[in-house]
């Protein structure tokens, strides 16, 4: 179920209340389940990750202010498409609708945080659901999807829920920041399987290709290499400080019952 899945993650979760960058991602190939596992549906039980861990972010937010802590949360939702990232929360009138959109860079800065340059950023208050909700409703309209001979629905882009926390006590002269990603990756399938011709076969090339550079992070971290390519990938580079150092990485394996 999905409650007993997020039990086995919600853990994790916790440690970016304690100042560390961790990241949640789900992988498989399409129709497997990842944005179901991510996003899910509804307010009941069928609630996904990211609703179920800004719940629980919430709940502790509220704990710890009593103890004399204040917290700023804020949220950024992206996907990235060919190697390109584009802001899910992004607000365009039709007016300017045919105008180009806004070049999205992976930039660090003078503390060595990563970050996207000119995305919006909207600040969150975890106990409203209402918001939380509202926020996945406007990113998955503007998500990039198509159909496929494996899946109607297919994601073909991974999408990046990052909430940015920055916790202080005044007494104790403490500051923490902490982020936690949750990330659903695009479908992963072989072009054969998936029929995909001209445009849509780019797109397949460029989901396998990053999906690629993530296991070969993988690998060099799990080798105690020397250099590990995070640069390789618009995806490892953003997951980087969750990838490297003390940040915190889980990743959820989706399988699907297709052969």
């Amino acid at each position: 179920s999905q409650e007993s899945v997020f039990g086995e993650v919600s853990e994790v979760v916790q440690s970016a209340l304690d100042g560390y960058s961790v990241c949640l991602m789900s992988y498989g190939q399409t129709g497997s389940g990842k944005t179901h596992t991510m996003q899910g549906s509804g307010d009941g039980p069928m609630r996904g990750i990211i609703p179920r861990a800004m719940q629980q972010v919430g709940t502790y937010k509220s704990a710890l202010e009593q103890k004399g802590w204040h917290y700023t949360m804020q949220v950024t939702f992206v996907e990235i498409y060919n190697e390109t990232i584009r802001d899910l929360l992004r607000t365009s009138s039709p007016a300017d609708s045919s105008a180009a959109p806004p070049k999205h860079d992976i930039k660090k800065d003078a503390s060595g945080a990563t970050y996207v340059t000119d995305v919006r950023r909207v600040e969150v208050d975890p106990n409203d659901s209402a918001q939380v909700n509202s926020i996945m409703e406007l990113a998955s309209r503007q998500r990039s999807v198509t159909a496929t001979a494996m899946n109607e629905q297919s994601s073909r882009s991974h999408s990046i829920f990052c909430l940015h926390l920055q916790a202080s006590h005044r007494d104790q002269g403490v500051t923490l920041k902490g982020n936690l990603s949750l990330v659903d990756l695009a479908g992963s399938e072989r072009l054969d399987r998936s029929m995909a011709t001209g445009a849509a076969a780019k797109e397949a090339m460029a989901i396998n290709k990053s999906l690629s550079s993530l296991k070969d992070v993988f690998v060099a971290i799990g080798n105690k290499a020397g250099h590990v390519p995070f640069r390789n990938s618009k995806l490892t580079y953003l997951l980087q400080p969750a990838l490297s150092g003390d940040g915190k990485t889980l990743m959820m394996v989706n399988l699907s019952p297709t052969q």
